[in-house]
């Protein structure tokens, strides 16, 4: 085809030499081994002729006859083209190997060299990842966390929270506002708090935390062994709430990870067993209050309030 580009060799240029040089040497044997039959050749030809035709009979040289002395010089040239093949022009000896050799080991060291360069700038593309992630660390974090952990809890002005693995008190708007926050979520507890349930409660998905490996829960409770793993489990939901009890409270509390509480204060001191941390207003900001006088359907009075972290 016209314009059509000529290929290239796919072959690097040691591989070539070593290529060519061998070509020479088999055209160097090939020659040497045509010389040799022809001599042999030859030297039975002018014998016969001097013997059988009688060319040259008479003719002698020092009383020898001619065609010895033919057959010696031309032996002279074999060995003379002999010699030449295998020692003068030997392509493939020490000095050619040393050669190749010298060749080889630049090349790997070519090689290496390269691959060095390739680790090193792979070096510093890693370092320089690392050191991205440590500036922007806070910055992941808040791109990462997609949804707002809460905690959503009812305690009394001492914190009390519980008492025997109950309620210490029955408020009905505290039951409706925590069926209202929580409804549609993943709720967060430990293994006594689900317990606690008489069932567990419809339109949320409990997420229960407990060091037995073989706990049996209800149809559709989700098992974990670890906060960490709770929080984890509930990833998919934008607020998933953490509602007890008391250990829960303050593991959550103390490794930072909640964003904000809803908390039902129940303005009275009580006995317990289960309390509440105390919160620390210097982490964390009260930004919403509701207080509630008693009546016929709350015995005591209590505030809805809600902090978020400073």
């Amino acid at each position: 085809m016209f314009g059509k580009k000529k290929q290239q060799p796919q072959i690097d240029k040691e591989q070539l030499e070593l290529i060519e040089n061998a070509q020479k040497r088999i055209k160097q044997k090939k020659r040497l081994y045509a010389h040799f039959v022809l001599f042999l050749i030859g030297c039975v030809l002018i014998i016969a002729a001097n013997t059988v035709l009688g060319i040259g009979k008479d003719f002698t040289i020092a009383g020898i006859n001619w065609f010895v002395y033919a057959i010696l010089i031309w032996l002279f040239l074999f060995l003379y083209h002999l010699f030449n093949v295998f020692v003068t022009n030997k392509f493939m000896g020490k000095a050619w190997e040393q050669q190749q050799m010298e060749k080889l080991v630049a090349k790997q060291q070519h090689r290496i060299d390269q691959l060095k360069e390739s680790f090193r700038k792979e070096e510093e593309i890693k370092a320089k990842s690392e050191v991205f992630n440590e500036l922007n660390s806070s910055e992941a974090v808040e791109t990462k966390k997609d949804s707002e952990l809460t905690i959503i809890v009812a305690a009394a002005e001492n914190d009390a929270i519980g008492r025997g693995n109950q309620l210490i008190w029955h408020l009905s708007d505290d039951l409706k506002r925590f069926k209202s926050l929580t409804s549609g979520h993943h709720i967060i507890m430990g293994r006594k708090t689900l317990e606690s349930f008489p069932k567990p409660l419809p339109n949320r998905t409990h997420v229960v935390i407990t060091r037995q490996r073989d706990y049996k829960a209800p149809e559709g409770v989700i098992i974990v062994h670890s906060l960490e793993d709770a929080i984890d489990a509930a990833k998919s939901d934008s607020q998933p709430f953490i509602i007890g009890g008391g250990q829960i409270y303050k593991q959550a509390l103390s490794a930072n990870l909640v964003d904000k509480i809803e908390l039902t204060r129940v303005h009275e001191d009580f006995e317990a067993d289960a309390f509440f941390p105390k919160i620390d207003t210097t982490i964390w900001k009260e930004t919403n209050n509701v207080f509630n006088k008693k009546d016929a359907e709350h015995e005591h009075e209590f505030s809805f309030i809600t902090y978020e972290r400073i």
